[in-house]
């Protein structure tokens, strides 16, 4: 199939692809690596009657580094990130899930902020982001405006963000040298979106022990008693904790979603304790 008939504006300034969303009164899209919106308008299950393309803003394809914290622009690349072109302020561990994002070819295209804005369930950076604590940066008329990654998806591909804003980048704290951080993801080929997600972050230096399930049928969920549920999970089984931490998550007991979260919280935690920490 092919998209419905449609406008396209390309603006020089983050100002004036405001000024295009604003103009478009709710029917104008922002275009970035255009890999999830690029199918859904072919097959004609997005149509907005014009398309903004903010790839190469240079306010979205900036990088910063302080001493406490990473900011990415939303228009990097997964592929930039795999390879290490930016600083990574968790070690090593967004490198190598933006590896096993899909295939290269998405990858060199696919941007961090508009997987962000997609807010598919089963992608890997809505699930991340909340597990880091990011802070999400939207711009709009009024200005830069600040969310929490945990309030950032509200519902199955719904993020926070207005239809007047513009996700501009991601802020993401350092970790310290001391933190240990899991995320596994299982899916029944590689470049497959995710059928169960789970991650761990521990850094004893700045008082974080979170845990996170992924890829339901929402938001992400943070997990409570992330410190006993891990220490539950190092014994090899999916205790109380764990089931209550599943059904928090809105899973069903003995159900094949249910069973599969649960590996791959065993499969997170175990990798907690290997040499690199990071994913699989």
């Amino acid at each position: 199939m092919k998209s419905a008939n449609f406008d396209f504006e390309k603006p020089q300034t983050l100002e004036q692809a405001i000024s295009f969303l604003a103009a478009s009164q709710g029917l104008g899209k922002p275009l970035a690596g255009g890999q999830s919106l690029g199918p859904m308008m072919n097959m004609r299950l997005a149509q907005p009657e014009s398309l903004i393309d903010i790839t190469a803003l240079d306010a979205l394809r900036k990088t910063e580094e302080t001493a406490s914290d990473v900011t990415i622009g939303a228009a990097i690349t997964h592929a930039a990130i795999e390879d290490g072109l930016i600083p990574d302020a968790t070690g090593g561990l967004m490198r190598s899930v933006a590896a096993d994002i899909a295939y290269r070819a998405v990858r060199n295209r696919g941007t961090l902020g508009g997987s962000l804005v997609h807010a598919d369930p089963a992608a890997d950076w809505i699930n991340l982001m909340p597990l880091v604590n990011a802070t999400m940066l939207a711009a709009g008329p009024h200005g830069i405006r600040e969310i929490d990654a945990t309030q950032w998806m509200v519902g199955t591909f719904t993020s926070a963000l207005q239809e007047n804003e513009i996700l501009v980048a991601v802020r993401i704290p350092k970790l310290s040298k001391e933190a240990r951080r899991s995320y596994y993801k299982i899916n029944r080929k590689p470049g497959e979106f995710s059928e169960a997600t789970a991650g761990f972050l521990i850094d004893p230096s700045r008082n974080i022990c979170s845990a996170m399930i992924g890829a339901t049928d929402g938001p992400p969920t943070h997990l409570s008693r992330a410190q006993e549920l891990i220490t539950e999970l190092r014994s090899g089984q999916a205790g109380p904790l764990a089931h209550a931490a599943l059904i928090s998550a809105g899973l069903e007991s003995d159900t094949h979603a249910y069973k599969l979260h649960a590996v791959a919280m065993l499969r997170a935690v175990s990798l907690l304790d290997s040499k690199k920490g990071e994913m699989q």
